[in-house]
């Protein structure tokens, strides 16, 4: 490979193809658009003046790009680390919130240094549909305010921006449809002088590029215990919410990412917006599926263009951006909330034929999302209960069968399936202690045990026997199975 080939290779795409790059600084347009109304939300939400969500939108986005997240992902201000956040302000005011940002960043990349990231691969498919759906669900319940006590016309006008959005990319795919939609509204309310509410009632954009500073609290230990657990909550939320949303963006995508990365990535992130006095964030599902799924963007430099004109419509266009109606954006949302649903989920022909277990964890996930407006929580409770599914699905693989000796003097146990808490607890009641010959013989030949609660029913198996004046023998133990037996038989029962 000669060295101008080399070096066209290391170029990254947006450099390399004009098209790419066309796309992605329209992407970051629309997302910059649309995260302006939201950021101000949860600037409310955690009890701060609307350009410290701003501020904070600006600074993720621009920072995780640099140090390497999750390629096309979108951090910024959320509502997720808002909740969080918001008594910590409220009781102690703004600069331990600042204080507990910086913090919570340095948690984010202690954790990701040490793999917490690897623990995603233990979520399973139906909890990541659930995540979706209650995703799609949130976003729809989000713009629900927006079209409530209205005036009349912001209907009509979301009705037509949602038309837009589906049939524009039939014409040109050029141009993204939502920035269209964007336009094309902006441009209707203002020459008709038609009053609906606009981005500006939100609150007031900020006019200058945020300054860095140390946050203004006392540097004691009494402020590191009241912020510390504030911190660690924002640390597992955020992390929790970006790292599902770099898994999704893979399957969109269908490449992969480097999850322990995008862990350290949110910290530096949000210890730089601490630091700008920012009220730190995460990534942003909904706009991040603006970014991918709508607009089609694939590089970091949409994230980045994102963060960037986020601050240049604020500054330079504050005046025009404040004139944006609220319906304009509303209708990208709920485009967004319909496109992010898996209806292919719901469908009847694939309820069918799902398990009943798979299917009752994917509407727990939900209903818990939903309840709880809090996506983490909902992970955490699916996950949990397909853990109980999969216990309950594999304890009834267990099964014992007995083939009694000729001579009748031996009984063989032949022990089948995978022993833990869940299928050795009903493992004792399967011997006749009282009717069985002196010599028994357990063959686990085919079986698995894999915890100290097995290892504890086949002690308690021997000791039955035993009273019984009868004598046991356990056969056929594999390697793994024979160490832990022999390493905690007789151990487990007071007395021994």
């Amino acid at each position: 490979m000669s060295p101008a080939a080399r070096l066209r290779g290391l170029k990254p795409d947006w450099l390399r193809d004009p098209k790419v790059w066309r796309t992605e600084v329209l992407a970051g347009l629309v997302v910059a658009l649309a995260l302006i109304p939201e950021a101000i939300s949860f600037s409310i939400i955690a009890g701060v003046d609307p350009a410290i969500g701003l501020f904070a939108s600006f600074t993720m986005a621009v920072t995780i790009a640099i140090v390497g997240g999750r390629r096309a992902m979108i951090s910024a201000a959320t509502g997720a680390v808002a909740l969080v956040i918001a008594p910590l302000n409220r009781e102690h005011g703004f600069g331990y919130l600042v204080a507990a940002v910086i913090l919570a960043g340095v948690f984010q990349v202690l954790l990701g240094a040490l793999g917490v990231a690897r623990l995603m691969r233990f979520v399973p498919r139906s909890v990541m549909v659930g995540f979706v759906n209650s995703l799609a669900i949130l976003i729809f319940m989000a713009q629900v305010p927006e079209m409530t006590d209205v005036p009349w016309p912001v209907y009509p006008l979301i009705g037509a921006g949602l038309l837009l959005m589906v049939f524009f990319p039939r014409i040109t795919s050029v141009v993204p449809a939502p920035l269209v939609s964007i336009v094309v509204l902006t441009v209707i309310t203002l020459a008709a002088g038609i009053a609906v509410p606009t981005v500006g009632d939100k609150g007031e954009l900020p006019s200058s590029l945020p300054v860095p500073g140390l946050p203004d609290v006392p540097f004691t230990p009494d402020t590191l215990t009241t912020i510390a657990p504030y911190a660690f909550a924002m640390a597992l939320v955020g992390l929790m919410e970006s790292l599902m949303t770099a898994k999704l963006v893979d399957d969109i995508t269908d490449t992969r990412s480097s999850k322990t990365r995008e862990s350290v990535g949110q910290g530096v992130a949000n210890i730089v917006t601490g630091f700008f006095g920012g009220m730190g964030g995460c990534a942003m599902i909904g706009q991040t599926m603006i970014n991918v799924k709508v607009s089609g963007a694939r590089t970091r430099l949409s994230t980045f263009l994102a963060g960037a004109f986020l601050m240049v419509l604020c500054i330079v266009f504050g005046p025009v951006v404040s004139d944006i109606p609220m319906a304009a954006l509303v209708a990208v949302m709920v485009m967004v909330s319909f496109a992010t649903f898996d209806w292919h989920s719901v469908a009847p022909k694939t309820l069918r034929r799902m398990p009943a277990g798979e299917i009752a964890v994917m509407v727990i996930t939900v209903a818990v999302v939903v309840a709880t407006h809090n996506l983490a929580i909902g992970v955490v409770v699916g996950s949990v209960s397909a853990m109980v599914v999969f216990a309950r699905r594999v304890a009834r693989l267990a099964d014992v069968t007995a083939v009694v000796d000729p001579d009748g003097g031996t009984v063989v146990y032949r022990v089948t399936g995978e022993l833990f808490f869940a299928s050795s607890n009903d493992l004792v009641g399967r011997f006749d202690y009282a009717g069985d010959p002196v010599k028994v013989i357990v063959d686990l030949s085919a079986a698995h045990v894999w915890d100290a609660s097995s290892v504890a029913a086949l002690d308690a198996v021997t000791t039955r026997y035993a009273r019984h004046g009868k004598t046991v023998e356990i056969t056929g133990l594999n390697g793994p199975s024979a160490h832990l037996h022999d390493r905690l038989s007789g151990e487990l029962v007071a007395g021994h």
